[in-house]
């Protein structure tokens, strides 16, 4: 997590344009599902594309490399891949729900790297990237839940400041996540 601050500092503004874009986007796209079906297949659709640049801009930000907000519309260049990858996801994710509670949080935890792996390896494809995502998490489950358990505080203040908060939360998590994910695959083996 400090890694992360350290990563962040002096660049919040490009990381809260960014992130706030997205969820922009993601927002306007999924809130017309909710009313009306073919909106909603229009999300299905879009969110994994989208689900794609965001990895890359993160990635590419947490690395400290040079990252630019258009990075967020870079999913679409690997649009079936993407697509395909977050459709089986959702299901994979609903089936195990289909269980109990529990073993649909821990699917979604063990296909939490998907769009890290898609973004670093240009040549793997949805099925691939989702069962190497189960490979490295293998061990890692529990410490990436305690990564998550260490935001409820911090998300419980930018609820009380209206949401306001949630500006530089936010980056702070995904960035957080995509150190996890560098320091996972460095220490699995591929």
């Amino acid at each position: 997590m400090h890694m992360a601050l350290a990563t962040l500092k002096g660049k919040w503004g490009l990381a809260v344009g960014t992130y706030l874009l997205y969820y922009l986007i993601i927002s306007a796209i999924q809130t017309p599902g909710q009313y009306f079906p073919a909106a909603g297949i229009a999300s299905l659709i879009l969110s994994g594309p989208f689900a794609l640049g965001l990895a890359y801009f993160t990635l590419t930000f947490s690395r400290g490399k040079e990252a630019k907000l258009s990075m967020i519309f870079l999913g679409f260049n690997r649009f079936g891949i993407s697509l395909g990858a977050y459709l089986l996801m959702v299901v994979f994710t609903l089936l195990w729900s289909l269980l109990l509670i529990i073993p649909g949080i821990i699917a979604a935890i063990s296909y939490s790297m998907t769009f890290f792996i898609l973004a670093d390896d240009g040549t793997i494809g949805a099925m691939a990237a989702i069962d190497k995502s189960k490979q490295m998490m293998y061990g890692y489950k529990w410490k990436y839940f305690c990564l998550g358990l260490r935001f409820i505080g911090w998300g419980l203040l930018s609820i009380l400041t209206l949401g306001v908060g949630l500006l530089w939360l936010i980056p702070y998590v995904h960035v957080s996540l995509a150190k996890f994910y560098d320091d996972i695959k460095d220490a699995t083996v591929n």
